[in-house]
């Protein structure tokens, strides 16, 4: 019953009807298991978190959802800290807002890992990865598998994408949308109810497509105003899409489709990602994001 009620997340209803007892009494072996150390709780404090500037961004940016915790970048390994704390306090998001009905979609990206990670309960949804990963690692494991944990906490089906997100060109690009794996994660596009997007600074190591590109496409980018990534896409800062060429070699969820999903939320942490996450947000792709306070303060500015 434990395991059932604790690990499985089923109901107490469903473990009576299962062991051919009363919820009640299934509700009093629980509580007696508690008390004698049979099961034990831990209780983890969450990151902090940040109540005004949650809600003053809610309503600059007219929100739906918006948490934001405190950045602590300026601690050792604070960086990494971030991003773990970023992962806690989306996993705890998703566990308050995902439902049965809903299909998750998630990008890749390390932010991604860190929320598979922490995620401990989920409603029995379906799980779609969203996008490819980097080039540099043609079948990120750790990618697929943090799509991989989310499915298995929520006890549905699972759509992983086991491809690059950038190609070398739109042909080759289309042959492996094609792919029975993949064709299968792309048709699930359109039913996605629930997204987590992340964004990428157009610098070293902050973009994944900036990263498997040669210098000369970089600076090309730049010149034409490149400051962020989103699924694949560039952006300038007003959050228009400035290099439509791309689309044809990446294998991703298009913004046409994002716009169409319910909930899109994004994560973002990182000074560095400030001015990208301004310019994805202008996008209008997003009804929620999960950040720290430096990248609050600026979007408030």
């Amino acid at each position: 019953m434990a395991r059932r009620f604790y690990l499985e997340g089923r109901s107490k209803t469903e473990i009576a009807e299962e062991f051919g007892i009363s919820r009640f009494k299934v509700a009093r072996m629980l509580e007696t298991a508690l008390h004698n150390g049979l099961i034990r709780l831990e209780v983890r404090l969450p990151a902090e978190l940040d109540a005004e500037r949650s809600d003053a961004l809610r309503t600059q940016y007219g929100l739906r959802h918006c948490v934001v915790f405190t950045s602590t970048e300026q601690d050792p390994g604070g960086a990494v800290l971030a991003t773990r704390r970023l992962g806690a306090v989306a996993a705890g998001l998703l566990t308050e807002i995902v439902t049965e009905t809903d299909v998750l979609g998630l990008v890749w990206g390390p932010e991604i890992e860190a929320l598979g990670r922490e995620l401990t309960v989920l409603a029995r949804c379906r799980v779609v990865q969203l996008c490819g990963v980097t080039p540099l690692r043609p079948v990120d494991h750790g990618a697929v598998e943090a799509v991989r944990r989310a499915a298995s906490i929520a006890r549905g089906p699972v759509y992983p994408i086991h491809a690059p997100l950038l190609l070398p060109d739109g042909a080759t690009a289309q042959m492996l949308r094609r792919q029975p794996g993949i064709a299968e994660a792309v048709n699930q596009f359109p039913h996605v109810t629930k997204a987590i997007v992340t964004v990428g600074a157009w610098e070293p190591g902050l973009s994944t497509i900036y990263d498997a590109l040669g210098d000369n496409e970089r600076e090309q980018y730049r010149c034409r105003g490149t400051c962020a990534e989103v699924v694949g896409q560039l952006l300038d800062p007003d959050g228009q899409p400035v290099a439509p060429e791309l689309s044809e070699r990446i294998i991703a969820i298009s913004f046409a489709e994002l716009r169409r999903v319910p909930d899109v939320i994004l994560l973002a942490d990182g000074e560095e990602r400030a001015a990208a996450t301004s310019a994805a947000l202008k996008t209008g792709l997003f009804n929620g994001i999960v950040t720290n306070t430096n990248v609050a303060e600026y979007l408030l500015r």
